[in-house]
């Protein structure tokens, strides 16, 4: 379905923090940051219509389908519209927004994208979770949503962090992109005793910034290459961890099915502190 022209784009910026709290060693730290929310049948618009934002072609600022899904360059709607259907979802005519960091002078790492999956009514039909490590690997994990997004949870299947163990679960809180968006990660282990202890919470929120040439050259010059700042604190943290005395576990082989298909199932109550 593309997006008749003349009406108010559905893609936009948020602009907002990511924040991560080890447990076990103790460290905490956060960023500031912006992304992108692209509306996958508004491409051809933005590319015409936002001055500063490239879809699928070198740029200051651009969006690189090549990036996501297949990372093959192939359109990305049938490609998640084949994901839904293999778990059972048909979204019909609705509509499927991306929520990542754009590219910078040619570069993004994304260590995780959102994609919104909503059927023709509006309703949310499907969240996937598309996480990269630094080691050049990806893994998705797709929950249906059946409408309202209630606590979810999974089993890790996918190595990210070198110094995390990979026999731990993790428990989501997300609310979808509207005036503000967030999302709240919860990873934890089991105890010995079937009890589960957490090990780390992550957080990213933002709020919701229309986007046009004006708002997209005031993010890009608050959060100046917020791409390589990406990449950049996420070796600078694990070298602070490294001093602290955190230790990398070994990396097994990412999952021979590069999407993990999950029931909504919820996590766990916290455990006390």
């Amino acid at each position: 379905m593309t997006a008749a022209p003349g009406m108010p784009l559905r893609s936009c910026l948020y602009e907002g923090k990511v924040m991560h709290r080890r447990l076990a060693p103790a460290h905490r730290f956060g960023y500031r940051l912006f992304w992108l929310l692209v509306d996958l049948d508004e491409l051809d618009r933005l590319d015409r219509d936002i001055p500063l934002l490239a879809v699928n072609r070198a740029g200051l600022c651009s969006f690189h389908e090549r990036d996501h899904g297949p990372r093959d360059g192939t359109p990305l709607r049938p490609w998640i519209e084949a994901r839904l259907a293999e778990a059972g979802i048909d979204i019909a005519d609705g509509t499927v927004r991306l929520l990542c960091l754009p590219r910078i002078l040619g570069y993004a790492f994304n260590p995780l994208s959102i994609w919104f999956c909503h059927d023709g009514d509006g309703r949310l039909a499907a969240v996937l979770y598309e996480v990269a490590n630094t080691f050049g690997e990806r893994h998705c994990y797709l929950f249906r949503m059946d409408g309202a997004p209630a606590p979810h949870g999974c089993a890790k299947e996918f190595y990210v962090s070198p110094f995390t163990d990979m026999a731990t679960r993790y428990a989501f809180r997300l609310l979808p992109p509207d005036a503000a968006m967030s999302l709240h990660i919860r990873q934890y282990a089991d105890d010995g005793a079937g009890e589960p202890v957490d090990v780390l919470i992550a957080t990213m929120a933002g709020r919701r910034v229309a986007l046009s040439g004006r708002t997209l050259v005031s993010a890009l010059r608050r959060y100046p290459l917020v791409t390589v700042k990406v990449i950049a604190g996420i070796l600078w943290e694990a070298g602070r961890l490294w001093r602290k005395g955190a230790r990398p576990r070994p990396r097994p082989a990412p999952p021979a099915d590069p999407v993990t298909i999950v029931s909504a199932t919820p996590a766990p109550a916290r455990a006390a502190a």
